[in-house]
């Protein structure tokens, strides 16, 4: 009954407009008046607790490290050194949109931010050479969808503070799941453009001094993927000293080397990144109380029963778990979805021998793919902005791509070495 009070508030509080962490914030106050298991006071010392780990420094830099990599046109100079290697391939835009955005996300680790960033430039590039709007938009929108999967990853490293778990093994865990689905997407880029009228311009054929120019003009971007994971894998940094060094080292690149980054882009970067991480440190804050509830009131022992009662096998439980996250990720953003339910179902998950890193990368891939999908679908909602193309046309569009993408899903699922072979390597 006490859990039916908590989840019943606080889902009627979201309902009713009022943001995730108030409503949880309210719910847990709700369930402490009724309950009297503990003071009051239990809630703000939770709450100082939630955010007092240095590692959620990580977040906002990695964030600051995307937005300086927008505004110093580190993007373009990616698309023009794919564009070297794929500008003779028929629908060259198309796959240069998927590799650009498997590259940047080894920088800002968000897929709105990979999405407003790249599809800038490859939008009016992909409409000059007579792509269809709507399928030049689906695409942008779903390759965005690797960001937050290759390393790093924002929700990754959510998950890491959330669980305790080694947020190295997870965000290589998304290591090779990101890179499938990369190569899944550019599948469906071939099957869609090679009827398209496209008016492409024959680029020259590659040479070696046309690779040294473009390897000129583009090297500086690619290290900044580097720098964050050679920094992971040999432990000389911690995940946050990480995010600071690729931080600095694309604002160095853009004001000093490119000059591209002015006084008022540092200013709106940092404003960003502050009223980014706040949201983020509002939930941590409140993650704390909710933890304690759901513990004393044995939610998690009692699902580990029903598991038990239902014989449920590893299996079933993971198909279970990616309707639920898919259905979650359709309603809801990823972040209150992984605060409310990972501590509850991460427990069941290991006492069924599954590996904890391979259930959070599926996770945060489920979760991910729910920004593809309406009625929340947050990449939607982005490209539909930034392309002009309605929201209902953008959701047709997008659903072969989708496609794709839930495979690589089962995939990942039911073939967990995939997720975990690199983590092994290294960790």
């Amino acid at each position: 009954m006490n859990v039916l009070l908590i989840f019943a508030s606080m889902f009627l509080l979201m309902f009713l407009g009022m943001d995730i962490f108030v409503s949880m914030g309210l719910s847990a106050t709700l369930y402490l008046l009724v309950t009297g298991n503990a003071p009051l006071t239990l809630i703000p010392q939770s709450m100082i607790n939630g955010i007092s780990g240095f590692s959620l420094l990580a977040i906002p830099f990695f964030m600051l490290a995307g937005d300086f990599m927008n505004v110093s046109g580190m993007t373009l100079r990616l698309v023009n050194f794919a564009k070297f290697f794929i500008g003779r391939i028929k629908g060259c835009l198309a796959y240069t949109c998927v590799f650009v955005n498997v590259v940047a996300a080894g920088i800002s680790g968000s897929g709105p931010a990979d999405c407003s960033a790249v599809s800038s430039v490859m939008l009016p590039a992909m409409k000059k050479d007579n792509y269809p709007d709507d399928f030049a938009a689906a695409a942008n929108a779903a390759s965005a969808v690797v960001g937050p999967i290759i390393p790093p990853s924002i929700p990754m490293v959510f998950i890491a503070m959330l669980t305790n778990l080694s947020v190295g093994k997870l965000l290589f865990g998304g290591l090779v799941p990101g890179i499938m689905m990369g190569a899944a997407m550019c599948v469906i880029c071939w099957a869609k453009t090679r009827k398209m009228d496209l008016h492409e311009e024959d680029q020259e054929n590659p040479t070696w001094t046309g690779f040294w120019a473009a390897l000129k003009e583009a090297w500086l971007s690619l290290i900044a993927p580097l720098i964050i994971v050679v920094g992971v894998l040999t432990g000389f940094v911690t995940i946050t000293e990480v995010a600071i060094l690729a931080a600095a080292y694309v604002l160095f690149i853009g004001a000093v080397v490119y000059k591209t980054i002015k006084l008022r882009d540092i200013f709106h970067a940092f404003r960003g990144a502050a009223l980014f991480s706040s949201s983020i440190m509002a939930l941590f804050s409140i993650v704390g109380i909710f933890s304690w509830l759901i513990a004393v009131e044995e939610v998690g022992k009692t699902l580990a029963a029903a598991v038990l009662v239902w014989n449920l096998r590893p299996w079933m439980f993971l198909l279970l778990v990616n309707v639920w996250f898919l259905l979650m990720g359709m309603i809801m953003d990823a972040i209150p979805a992984m605060t409310i339910f990972v501590p509850v179902l991460l427990p069941i998950a290991e006492g069924l021998g599954i590996d904890p890193v391979h259930f959070g990368v599926v996770v945060v891939v489920n979760l991910m793919i729910g920004l593809l999908t309406p009625p929340v679908g947050g990449l939607l909602f982005v490209e539909s902005k930034l392309s002009g193309v309605s929201f209902d046309r953008l959701s047709k569009a997008a659903l072969p791509f989708l496609g794709a993408l839930l495979v690589i899903l089962l995939l990942i699922t039911y073939v967990p070495q995939l997720v975990t072979f690199v983590p092994g390597l290294f960790f």
